[in-house]
């Protein structure tokens, strides 16, 4: 099996790694598929705010009870000395790798110029690059950085992530994942990476790729075709999260592995749920819960109608059971997970009744 890169003293077990994604990559999610194969998890991203800080949604995201290692956290801002301080922050808190978001589109985080829209403004960007770096070394925790092709596919000097990934390595960075869109782009189009192996060529430290892996296949396929030391899957792994231990399968033995057992698949989730609401509680967790449930289900033979049902609950009890039922009945159906397939949330799905 192949290792992963190497990021500062940490050698990842195999390149094959889970995106930071808001609101979907919490230590829960980031625990499954670590569980499930993944060789690395980056966090949801961490404000620079001091002010925000202490508010439940950090505490959340800066909460690293029993994740295995390396925990690394994605840190946002604009400021140079707020982002130094958020990341000697998260440190403190159990952070072992420090990655920077300039790859986040959103424009809650763009109109405050972070994210990706820092990548317009160069000078900025290798400030806060450096003071991280700065304020990092004293402690050996690597800094990574997270960003896409550019700001713009159309203003010229628009698609500037060789540019800025050059000087992230001047400044320090152990490593560069690079999403094959623009910041305009969003999540719309088709990425391209003819940017990423041209930072790739480019760079001597660890480059990953990321944008579009829907498939194991299509993760080696751009490992080939960029020459990236590893692949970032976000999306991709939204409600399928063993893309990973199929990911490694292929990896090691060319072929794709069987779909999984559906009692697996229930195992899993109901795992992954129990850590969930541990981490949120009962209000937040069964309302947070019901996307992930969501995702899995929704193009399983009568997932669309569980999935409606399953969003009436308000306990999670009820809402565990739920699941654990649907599973046990598809199971008996089905004893490996049926295949996605269009339409198949219109399906006759098993006898299952949610108790609300």
């Amino acid at each position: 099996m192949r290792l992963g890169p190497l990021i500062g003293s940490f050698t990842l077990p195999n390149p094959f790694f889970v995106a930071p994604m808001a609101g979907v990559t919490d230590r829960p999610f980031r625990m499954l598929c670590r569980r499930l194969g993944a060789g690395h998890a980056v966090s949801e991203m961490v404000t620079s705010k001091r002010e925000l800080w202490e508010s439940l949604k950090t505490s959340r995201r800066a909460d690293h009870a029993g994740e295995p290692g390396p925990v690394a956290v994605q840190i946002a801002g604009v400021e140079p000395a707020e982002m130094a301080d958020a990341a000697r922050y998260n440190i403190d808190r159990g952070a072992q790798i420090i990655d920077i978001n300039m790859g986040c589109p959103a424009k809650k985080v763009c109109n405050r110029w972070a994210g990706s829209a820092l990548m317009k403004d160069e000078p900025l960007a290798v400030r806060i690059i450096e003071a991280v770096v700065a304020a990092c070394a004293p402690r050996a925790v690597p800094v990574t950085l997270k960003m896409r092709t550019g700001w713009s596919a159309s203003s010229p000097g628009g698609r500037n992530a060789l540019a800025l990934a050059r000087a992230a390595e001047a400044a320090g960075v152990a490593m560069v994942a690079v999403h094959g869109r623009t910041r305009e782009m969003g999540y719309g189009g088709v990425a391209e990476h003819e940017t990423v192996a041209a930072v790739k060529a480019a760079l001597t430290i660890p480059v990953v790729a990321n944008g579009d892996i829907h498939t194991p296949a299509r993760a080696l396929e751009l490992l080939r075709a960029t020459g990236a030391d590893a692949v970032m899957i976000g999306r991709g792994a939204m409600g399928r999260p063993w893309i990973f231990r199929d990911l490694v399968h292929l990896h090691e033995h060319g072929c794709l592995p069987p779909p999984p057992a559906t009692r697996d698949v229930q195992r899993w989730l109901h795992e992954h749920l129990l850590d969930h609401y541990a981490l949120y509680g009962e209000h937040t967790g069964v309302r947070s819960a019901r996307k992930h449930i969501g995702w899995v289900v929704r193009a399983l033979p009568g997932g669309e109608a569980f999935r409606q049902a399953m969003n009436r609950l308000e306990t999670c009890d009820a809402q565990l059971a739920a699941v654990d039922r649907y599973f046990a009945e598809l199971a008996q159906r089905h004893v490996q997970l049926p295949e996605a397939r269009s339409g198949a949330a219109n399906d006759e799905g098993p006898g299952w009744a949610v108790a609300a």
